[in-house]
């Protein structure tokens, strides 16, 4: 087996090789027996059989050490704060109860037709791609519109979307009904110029006269309203489960060592004070201008409160598939997430986090891909 770092002599490896070759066993009580037996030998191999250390203090450092090691290769400690600071992603979205396969279909017809963009090339799978590696969005920095207009923020991965209190960078919309008509009539997206136009075209295509009919039975004509419902019914199947979620739930061999190892930087540095909860983020705002320089014309979450105090806040996204949605910030103004993490230092880390830091926490932001696009 492959030795965590800093791991060097042989009582420490011994040590690690045997828990490594426990059994998976279903009873957690006795994987704790079976675990206790071999944590009490390594001591007793450590106190009385390691080499000699050069002082007490190297031998209690190294102690330390190998004692972290033990409680991540076993993983129950790192998988207890999990729970409580983070959690699973639920098995379905808040709202989903009432949606049907009928207003499912309807929606998921109404997200990917061209025709209801204004020259009918682009629709809503343009920015937010759900085939392939794309994970939800565009790759690109800022999305073009219909006609090739460029817009202003980073299109956000459409995944997992359901579970979203705020939406948009800005937070200007609630719900997913609230939202659903936006993109439609932006100037910068689908540019048509009202919601009669969107009726216009939603008529003009038989197909959607019984799908609607068959989506909503009580009140079968088209409509704005009934779009919402639809559209929203669909991005609420949007869900991505990862092997993270296997962990949270309790698999404790759903996340190898070092995506452990990963997740323990993650908790020490506190970046669940913003990233919290099972999106990892999505529901608080922060200012992103004290170091950085962005779009000095983008004023973020003022641009809908009005209020002096929202100047330059941003919604902090959710690290769901985040190894899968560059390029990163608002303005999508950072290639790669090496880059992004260190970027984030100088705004909310109390110390400097190291370079192998990043690639621990790397390890263990994969683990929040979807199980289907792990990359």
């Amino acid at each position: 087996m492959s030795f965590p770092y800093g791991l060097q002599n042989s009582s420490e490896k011994v040590c690690l090789t045997k828990i490594g070759k426990l059994p998976r066993l279903k009873s957690m009580f006795l994987r704790s027996i079976y675990s206790c037996v071999f944590f009490c030998s390594f001591i007793f191999s450590f106190l009385f059989c390691a080499p000699d250390f050069s002082s007490s203090q190297n031998k209690e450092q190294s102690l330390q050490k190998t004692l972290g090691a033990f409680l991540l290769a076993d993983g129950w400690d790192v998988l207890e704060e999990t729970k409580s600071k983070i959690g699973a992603l639920p098995a379905r979205s808040p709202g989903s109860e009432s949606d049907t396969e009928a207003t499912v279909n309807l929606g998921r017809k109404i997200f990917s037709d061209r025709n209801l963009s204004l020259n009918q090339i682009q629709s809503c799978t343009t920015c937010h791609i759900l085939d392939g590696r794309q994970a939800g969005t565009d790759g690109q920095s800022v999305s073009r519109g219909t006609f090739g207009q460029i817009g202003r923020r980073n299109a956000p991965s459409i995944l997992n979307v359901g579970y979203l209190k705020v939406l948009f960078w800005d937070g200007r919309k609630s719900s997913l009904e609230e939202q659903a008509v936006v993109p439609f009539l932006d100037p910068l997206e689908m540019a048509l110029p009202s919601e009669a136009e969107l009726l216009n075209r939603l008529n003009a295509d038989s197909q959607y006269a019984d799908l609607f009919k068959a989506a909503f039975p009580g009140s079968p004509s088209v409509s704005i309203a009934s779009l919402r419902i639809a559209l929203s019914a669909f991005q609420r199947t949007l869900i991505t489960p990862s092997r993270f979620d296997d962990f949270a739930n309790g698999n404790i061999n759903a996340l190898n060592y070092y995506e452990k190892r990963g997740l323990r930087t993650f908790l020490n540095l506190g970046c669940t004070n913003c990233h919290e909860g099972y999106m990892l983020g999505g529901s608080q705002f922060k200012k992103l201008d004290t170091v950085y320089s962005y779009n000095p014309n983008d004023q973020g979450r003022y641009e809908f409160t009005g209020k002096d105090e929202d100047k330059k806040f941003f919604r902090v996204p959710s690290l769901r598939n985040v190894t899968l949605t560059a390029p990163y910030f608002h303005d999508g103004s950072v290639r790669n997430l090496e880059a992004a993490i260190a970027r984030m230092n100088h705004y909310e880390a109390p110390r400097e986090i190291s370079a192998s830091e990043i690639t621990e926490m790397i390890s263990f932001l994969k683990s929040l891909s979807d199980k289907n696009r792990e990359n």
